[in-house]
C-alpha cells in the first residue's frame, strides 16, 4: 500500500511547517468543513487518530463500567479496545461471511438490559446494514456509532455512511483512501454532543467569552495543522482516487472470478464499496500464500481480526470462537487482502492475479 501524495500535497505541508503555525489551527477546520458539506452533516470534528474518535465519542456519552456495547467479532481489534479502556464489555456478534460486516439478523439476541450502543463497523470500505441497525436500536431505545474508518464516500441507497447513526467516525491512517499520516474524524448532528467532543479533544477545555476553564478531563486528541494540510489536499481529488479504486476492484474482479478456490468480495446494488481494501477468502494456507506472494515481489497480509480470539480476549473471557463466530474466524484465518491503491498498474494486476491463480492451482 503506497499513498498517492504528490508535489502539491507535499507543499501543502511545507507551507504549514514554514508558517510556524503547527498545532490546531485553519487547515484543521478547513478540513472539517470539508468533510462536514461532503456527508451532510452539521459538525465535523477532527482528532489524531481514528482510535481516537470512538474513544472520545463513548467517553462523551456517559460509557462505563457495567455498560455493554455490540460490536462485530470480525474487525481490526481496535473497534473492542476502546470499549475496554472506557470499562465497558463489548458483546460480539458473528458477521456475514459475504460482506464481513455485522450479521444484522444476530444483534437482537445480543441485546440485553446492559446494552447501550451498537457500533457496527463499515467493514473493508462497504456500508453495514446499517439502516437496518438504526431500526434496531430505535426499537431498543439505544444509540449507534458508526465505525466508518473503512468507508469514507461509502453509502446506502444514496446516503453516506457515518450520516446515519447518533455518531460517525473516519480514519485517515495512509490505508485509507486520503490520509494525514495519523487522524481521525467525528461527525454527528448533535450540537451538544459536538460540543462534548471539542472540549474532550483538547484537554477538557472551555472557552467562554475569550477565557478558558477545565471543564472535563479531557485528551490530548487533537490534529495537527500540517496533518490537515496534507489531507485537504488530497480530498480536491477524492471522487477520482474512489473511481480509480473501483477502476481496478473491477479488473481483479473479472481477473479472479474463475478460480473456485477464491472467495471475491461482492456488494449489493443499493450500496457502493470505496475498496480500502480487497479482501478474499482463499481455501489454500494462507499464510504460506502470503509467503510464497512476498516471494515473488507481492506483498499481502490478512485483512482484520476474529477479534474474540485474540489473546486478551481470549485470557479474559474465554469465547468459544468456533462455536459462537464461526464466519468471523473463517474471515480471519482465510482472509487474504491483495494490493489496490491508486499507483498501482493494470500490468501489476495482471501479474497479481496471475501469480494467485498459479500459486492456488499448486
Amino acid at each position: 500500500m503506497i499513498p498517492d501524495i504528490n508535489d502539491d500535497d507535499i507543499q501543502s505541508v511545507v507551507d504549514v511547517l514554514r508558517s510556524g503555525m503547527l498545532i490546531q489551527g485553519t487547515n484543521v477546520e478547513k478540513f472539517e468543513k470539508n468533510i462536514a458539506n461532503y456527508l451532510n452533516v452539521k459538525h465535523a470534528i477532527a482528532v489524531s487518530s481514528g482510535t481516537a474518535t470512538l474513544h472520545i465519542a463513548l467517553v462523551a456519552l456517559g460509557i462505563g463500567s457495567g455498560d455493554e456495547v455490540i460490536v462485530p467479532a470480525f474487525s481490526y481489534v481496535a473497534t473492542a479496545n476502546v470499549v475496554e479502556l472506557v470499562g465497558a464489555k463489548p458483546v460480539f456478534v458473528d458477521i456475514d461471511i459475504k460482506s464481513f460486516n455485522i450479521d444484522v439478523n444476530q444483534i437482537e439476541d445480543a441485546i440485553t438490559e446492559k446494552t447501550k450502543i451498537i457500533m457496527p463497523v463499515h467493514e473493508f470500505g462497504l456500508a453495514c446494514d446499517i439502516t437496518e441497525i438504526c431500526k434496531i436500536a430505535d426499537k431498543h431505545n439505544l444509540l449507534v456509532i458508526e465505525d466508518a474508518a473503512c468507508a469514507l464516500g461509502a453509502n446506502e441507497n444514496g446516503k453516506y455512511v457515518g450520516s446515519f447513526g447518533d455518531v460517525g467516525s473516519f480514519s485517515f491512517h495512509p490505508r485509507k483512501a486520503i490520509t494525514s499520516g495519523e487522524g481521525g474524524m467525528l461527525v454527528t448532528d448533535d450540537d451538544d454532543l459536538a460540543e462534548k467532543f471539542r472540549v474532550l479533544r483538547n484537554h477538557g477545555i472551555s472557552y467562554k467569552n475569550g477565557k478558558m476553564d477545565f471543564i472535563e478531563a479531557g485528551f490530548n486528541y487533537r490534529m495537527t495543522d500540517f496533518q490537515a494540510a496534507l489531507v485537504n489536499s488530497q480530498f480536491s481529488r477524492f471522487e477520482n482516487i474512489l473511481e480509480s479504486r473501483n477502476q481496478l476492484a473491477q479488473i481483479y474482479l473479472d481477473q479472479l472470478k474463475d478460480i473456485d478456490s477464491i472467495q471475491l468480495p461482492s456488494y449489493p446494488n443499493n450500496k457502493n464499496h470505496t475498496w480500502q481494501s480487497f479482501h478474499i477468502l482463499v481455501d489454500n494456507d494462507r499464510d504460506e500464500l502470503i509467503k510464497k506472494l512476498k516471494d515473488n515481489g507481492i506483498g499481502t497480509n490478512y485483512g482484520a481480526q476474529c477479534i474474540p480470539a485474540q489473546k486478551y480476549y481470549q485470557k479474559k473471557y474465554n469465547f468459544d470462537c468456533d462455536g459462537m463466530y464461526p464466519n468471523a474466524l473463517t474471515a480471519f484465518q482465510k482472509g487474504l487482502v491483495i494490493p489496490v491503491y491508486e499507483n498501482l498498474k493494470l500490468d501489476d494486476i495482471f501479474l497479481i492475479s496471475d501469480q494467485l491463480q498459479k500459486l492456488m492451482d499448486t
